[in-house]
């Protein structure tokens, strides 16, 4: 009895390994997508990256999904990777407008499409896609209602900038001006870079706001800097000031939401993310997208009176 029992136990064990070799084999026969972020840590980050993955593998695609800490070096590591591993296709939140544009090229050269989402670059003709929310519109909405919030007396405000190399806070902060700087009763009497993090911005406005006691506002380059912002306001036990982000976070909606924030614009990260890896898909199908290489999505002004319509970076109703 014993003797067929470990007979029956070896003969299950080598169904379930040839079972597993399979199974490992089927799914590595899959066309791969190489899914490269900044950061996964970061919510916006981690919710286009999960949106992207998903949409893939519900196409059929395994997916592998890295990030470059926005560093142009590690980026080109992860493109040369994808390239070793041939990649069907490439979606990318690009390091850098200008220090992306050689990486993207070698990845296109090699026979690898790339589908760049959140970033554009400075060149044409390379990738196949550029698909971006539009960061001027959605600075602009969000400025006119910090304006509208800081009423007709206006005041001193406040602007914390984000990471100076990135091209979408020099997009967001002119934005801003375009609006701010109409407004006669407005005057901005401090700028920092807080590097789109959330403890630097608290040091940040802790600093501005011993130096400024008159602050009435303050307008934040994104969410995290606008949440770092106002728990710093907190801190030093003052009411009343304006604060206002730019993403659409969770974490920025519901500050919204209970009055914390006046507002966000959010940038639909998963409606693009998902934009992305359809076109790939056609792309790959076809040869074409079917759409324009360059494609600028609008933001959507969150406020306390449409908050519970947005959820991790999407409308939900």
């Amino acid at each position: 009895m014993r003797r067929w029992y470990r007979i029956a136990t070896t003969i299950a064990a080598c169904v379930l390994t040839l079972s597993a070799t399979g199974c490992h084999r089927a799914e590595m026969s899959k066309p791969l997508i190489v899914i490269i972020v900044p950061s996964q840590d970061n919510p916006f980050f981690k919710s286009e990256a999960d949106a992207a993955a998903t949409r893939a593998q519900s196409l059929g695609y395994r997916v592998r999904v890295d990030a470059h800490d926005d560093n142009a070096y590690r980026q080109d590591n992860l493109i040369d990777a994808a390239i070793a591993s041939n990649a069907a296709a490439i979606i990318l939140d690009n390091a850098g407008a200008d220090s992306s544009i050689a990486a993207v090229r070698r990845a296109t050269l090699a026979g690898i499409p790339c589908f760049l989402i959140d970033r554009e670059i400075e060149a044409n003709g390379i990738a196949k896609a550029q698909i971006i929310a539009d960061n001027n519109q959605g600075g602009r909405i969000v400025a006119a209602e910090f304006a509208h919030a800081m009423g007709s007396e206006g005041g001193e405000y406040a602007e914390l900038l984000g990471r100076e190399s990135d091209t979408n806070a020099q997009i967001r902060t002119s934005a801003f001006h375009t609006i701010l700087d109409k407004q006669a009763t407005l005057h901005r009497v401090a700028a920092q870079s807080a590097n789109w993090s959330q403890s630097e911005a608290f040091q940040k406005t802790e600093t501005i706001l011993q130096a400024h006691a008159n602050i009435r506002g303050i307008i934040s380059g994104n969410d995290t800097m606008a949440l770092g912002a106002a728990a710093a306001v907190k801190s030093a036990g003052l009411n009343g000031i304006v604060i206002t982000g730019l993403d659409g976070s969770p974490d920025a909606i519901a500050a919204v939401r209970s009055g914390t924030l006046r507002a966000t614009s959010l940038q639909p990260a998963v409606l693009i993310a998902r934009r992305a890896v359809d076109e790939a898909n056609r792309f790959l199908h076809s040869g074409t997208t079917g759409e324009p290489e360059r494609q600028i999505i609008p933001c959507d002004l969150v406020t306390q009176q449409n908050a519970d319509d947005y959820s991790e970076f999407e409308k939900v109703r």
